[in-house]
Formats: structure tokens, C-alpha cells, sequence
């Protein structure tokens, strides 16, 4: 399940960093339990196939899929680290549009006391 990030925008429709952000998420834990998936595997084939059947191909096989879990765990954390990349973009936005906001209705407020 993805997780859910903590940004509010000002609008209520999500943009498009939040839903590249909730995508990302959901990517990182299918990855996540992927690697946990395959880790068992291993785990399990290591611990019921006799030592000397674990040589040859065999122990190719698992070697090769030990390198294939440290590649998906890589991964993981790859992606963990551009959510949080994510995440900071998302709240500079919301920053800025606040911000853009107040100075808008500055401007407006400033209009209409000229006006007057």
C-alpha cells in the first residue's frame, strides 16, 4: 500500500508532482517486498538443498539471484531517496503558491485602495 506523503496543496485536486510522488511510493514498495519476496526464497532453497547439490549451476542460480536482491534492495533505496526528493519539491511548491497567493491578494487590496 502506498504511502501517503504529508503535503496539503491549495487545491484539492492532487498535482502532478503528488501523484508522480504517490506513484514512486507504490513503485519503492512493490520493489520493497519484491526483495523481501526473493530474500526468503533464497533463504528457504539454501537451507534445503544439501551442500553438495549447491555447486555447479545450481550455486550459479543462487548466486545470481543473491546479486538480483541486492540489486531490487538498491533499487528500494533509490527510490526512497527520490520521494524524498519528491517530497521537498512538493512542499517548495506549496510554499511558493501560498506565497503567490498573499501577494495577490496584497496586489488586489492595494488596487482597491487606490482606487477609492
Amino acid at each position: 500500500m502506498p504511502q501517503q506523503h504529508s503535503i496539503v496543496s491549495s487545491s484539492t485536486a492532487p498535482t502532478a508532482l503528488e501523484r508522480a510522488l504517490d506513484q514512486n511510493e507504490s513503485v519503492k514498495d512493490t520493489v520493497e517486498q519484491s526483495a523481501n519476496e526473493l530474500f526468503v526464497i533464497n533463504t528457504v532453497l539454501k537451507q534445503e538443498l544439501p551442500n553438495e547439490i549447491q555447486s555447479g549451476e545450481v550455486a550459479q542460480a543462487l548466486r545470481k539471484s543473491d546479486e538480483l536482491e541486492t540489486k531490487i534492495q538498491e533499487s528500494a533505496e533509490d527510490l526512497a531517496q527520490v520521494n524524498q526528493v519528491l517530497e521537498q519539491e512538493i512542499g517548495e511548491r506549496a510554499d511558493l503558491e501560498r506565497e503567490l497567493a498573499r501577494t495577490k491578494a496584497a496586489l488586489a487590496k492595494a488596487k482597491a485602495e487606490a482606487a477609492d
